[in-house]
């Protein structure tokens, strides 16, 4: 699930730290709920909260072109960068290749930067951040096709990519995950995270159509962390960071202080740069992303299946340029 803040406004695809309060707080005109994990079939829209209103309201949000089931999500020079995870026949049309596309908030409009790796489709794009030199890096696990989101059996092994725009290249960097999920970026720029979800797999067989994922808890459900090159080219040191408590880690995000946000289960997870456990925000839905907001970006706000929520507390985001 995609979630990313724009002046305010958040948009949700089907997208020492004091403990918080969190609090259910968003409906939408039927008074529900609605975020989950995968859209309805042929259910274009997105949803979106305006901040701005008290309490927030909860609507629906299509873009021109519209993007079908957008994962992940940031926010670089006045773009939204989205993981375009699906597109299969209940949309209409040609099947949308998954991808990776930005938005322009101001004018509405959508544009696809790649879709492909030398012609084979990529399995999901599941979440990804971008680097300050504008590089993308992006995490491609084959749940689109688990979650009969995209009708193409995967082409492509599960893998973490680097992507240069002024170029065009595309170059794959990690290879070891089984299910490669949430990728952050931390402040000093010299570490990536990146979550393996391999717990949450399932089989893959072109000549069947999806038969779905099973949860496995002996399966892989790590965070592990990576050091980036002085050039930011390539990682090496892959390390053992941490194993979540509960489900899998999805979301993944780093504090500004360098303390690393999981979503895990129902709850969030927050640790220390050592990989320790320092607090969890418990909830009552599975959560799958989260973002910061706020002038102090001390307000988290969390989605799922199922739920939207928000916790104040003293534990501030990255700023987003």
């Amino acid at each position: 699930m995609g979630l990313v803040i724009f002046f305010q406004v958040l948009y949700l695809s089907f997208v020492t730290a004091q403990t918080g309060v969190i609090k259910p707080l968003v409906s939408d005109s039927n008074g529900n709920n609605r975020p989950q994990l995968a859209p309805p079939p042929g259910f274009l829209p997105q949803l979106v909260v305006d901040l701005n209103a008290d309490p927030p309201v909860l609507s629906e949000y299509l873009s021109d072109p519209p993007v079908y089931a957008p994962n992940g999500g940031t926010f670089h020079n006045g773009l939204i960068y989205w993981g375009a995870s699906g597109g299969n026949a209940s949309i209409g049309g040609i099947e949308q290749r998954v991808g990776i596309q930005t938005l322009d908030p101001a004018s509405n409009q959508t544009t696809t930067l790649l879709n492909n790796y030398f012609g084979y489709y990529f399995n999901t794009i599941d979440d990804l951040f971008v680097h300050p030199n504008d590089d993308i890096w992006f995490t491609d696990p084959q749940y689109s096709w688990f979650n009969a989101l995209t009708d193409t059996a995967p082409q492509l092994p599960a893998a973490t990519y680097r992507f240069r725009p002024s170029t065009g290249s595309v170059h794959v960097v990690e290879t070891s995950l089984q299910q490669p999920n949430g990728i952050a970026l931390a402040p000093d720029l010299c570490t990536v995270y990146i979550s393996d979800t391999g717990a949450e797999t399932g089989s893959i067989s072109p000549s069947l159509p999806s038969q779905g994922s099973k949860f496995n808890n002996t399966g892989a459900r790590y965070v592990y962390a990576f050091t980036l090159s002085q050039d930011a080219t390539y990682i090496t040191s892959k390390r053992a960071f941490y194993l979540s408590q509960d489900y899998a880690p999805d979301g993944l995000k780093v504090a500004a202080n360098g303390y690393v946000v999981t979503a895990t289960g129902k709850g969030v997870d927050v640790l220390d740069p050592e990989g320790t456990l320092l607090v969890r925000v418990q909830t009552n839905y599975t959560v799958q992303n989260f973002a910061w907001t706020g002038e102090e970006l001390s307000t988290l706000w969390l989605v799922g299946q199922g739920g939207i929520s928000k916790v104040e507390w003293a534990l501030r985001g990255q700023e987003l340029s």
